[in-house]
């Protein structure tokens, strides 16, 4: 095939040796089939701002990390630069994604490079050899769904405890190889500790696997494992080995205001001495001498 505009410097540059065919065109990326070397992968090729979909939002972005404060000011200004910088740190949260989630052992494709904003990635495939389908393409039995739908939470139990929330899981950025669920497309992932949309976001992305499973297996549907894993997260109790019920009981008791309040005033006790002794250290160090 012609070889796409956005591809060619990583043919040039030896990134890739050929773009095989495009695999799909989704709301954020178009994603192309390519040989490096003796391997099959995917170049994932991020649509500019302007030609998404997909829109940034405040929602997802929110707690996210930038390299310099030169950056964070001229985001926040919304200059050109600013504007440059933001597009670059949202294509990158997908890699850094990916490579935490790898780590931490989510089934996800291996990335390998990240170059002149396109990513290179394992192609994701089932038995025959070929592009995985989306899980909204393929039709399950009971059985199976509840299979994946079990196999899937403790994807997203695992995501969580690696400190990170999807914020767009759905049947479409879930791809079936021939070893089971691959999760795809995270450009929009988000810090669970701290984006105070996280919350929020997780329950969504498990209200979607029952939705979608509970097609399958009725019983799905009437789960709630979305805010038992929350809770279970909030408390510290939450591991990859974590057995979950699917049942939820939210805290009926009170709030002990005084308690908090307590807590509070010890905190602020505790910071004015640590701020007092490190104020007399400072004042104890012998003076410079001058000449």
């Amino acid at each position: 095939m012609k070889t796409p505009p956005r591809l060619q410097p990583l043919l040039e540059d030896g990134i890739i040796d050929e773009v095989i065919r495009q695999l799909m065109s989704g709301k954020e990326a178009t994603v192309y089939v390519v040989r490096c070397g003796g391997e099959t992968r995917c170049a994932k090729v991020y649509k500019e701002a302007n030609k998404r979909s997909f829109r940034q939002s405040v929602d997802y972005t929110e707690g996210r990390k930038v390299k310099s404060s030169r950056q964070a000011r001229a985001m926040a200004k919304g200059s050109k630069y600013g504007k440059q910088a933001q597009e670059q740190a949202w294509q990158s949260a997908e890699v850094d994604a990916l490579y935490r989630l790898a780590a931490a052992g989510v089934t996800v494709p291996t990335p390998y490079q990240f170059y002149e904003g396109v990513l290179i990635m394992d192609l994701v495939a089932d038995a025959e050899g070929n592009a995985a389908p989306r899980l909204n393409d393929v039709v399950f039995s009971a059985a199976e769904a509840r299979q994946h739908h079990q196999t899937l939470l403790t994807e997203v139990v695992r995501m969580l405890c690696a400190g990170i929330v999807h914020g767009d899981l759905s049947e479409f950025n879930i791809l079936l190889s021939d070893a089971g669920p691959v999760i795809i497309d995270l450009p929009q992932a988000v810090d669970a500790a701290g984006n105070n949309h996280a919350k929020s976001m997780l329950e969504r992305d498990v209200r979607n696997l029952a939705d979608f499973f509970g097609q399958f297996a009725p019983e799905l549907l009437d789960t709630q494992y979305g805010q038992e894993i929350w809770a279970l997260y909030a408390h510290g109790e939450l591991t990859s080995e974590t057995v979950l019920t699917g049942h939820f009981k939210a805290d009926q008791q009170p709030v002990d205001l005084n308690s908090v309040v307590r807590v509070i005033d010890a905190a602020r006790d505790e910071e004015a001495a640590r701020q007092m002794r490190l104020a007399e250290a400072k004042a104890a160090l012998p003076k410079p001498k001058r000449y």
